[in-house]
């Protein structure tokens, strides 16, 4: 019997396994580009918080980093976020595509 995407979906091993799946639920530019802003402002937030002193700061991290994304894959990409099945290589794979959009790997 074949394999159905949602069971493969579940069954990555490492993140290099991962990371091709997530950019592939990540097609839409708008999408990738509201994932770079939401991630820029988690960047921004964690500094302000380091260097002010405040934490309060970072209050407002999951609100930056979730938000953005969240509206990129609710309408514009029309799927479900990486997050809710992957949550640890969802977060790492958000910084490796900034990164990647950042260097110019990746469309922008």
């Amino acid at each position: 019997m074949a394999a159905t995407s949602e069971s493969r979906e579940n069954k990555f091993e490492s993140f290099r396994e991962f990371y091709p799946f997530y950019l592939n639920e990540h097609r839409n530019l708008t999408c990738r580009r509201l994932h770079f802003a939401g991630t820029a402002l988690v960047i921004a937030l964690v500094i302000t918080a380091i260097v002010s002193g405040n934490l309060m700061w970072l209050v407002a991290v999951p609100f930056a980093g979730y938000g953005f994304a969240w509206v990129g894959h609710f309408f514009f990409e029309h799927n479900r976020p990486a997050t809710f099945k992957h949550p640890f290589y969802s977060l790492w794979g958000d910084f490796v595509m900034f990164k990647d959009m950042l260097i110019g790997r990746i469309d922008r």
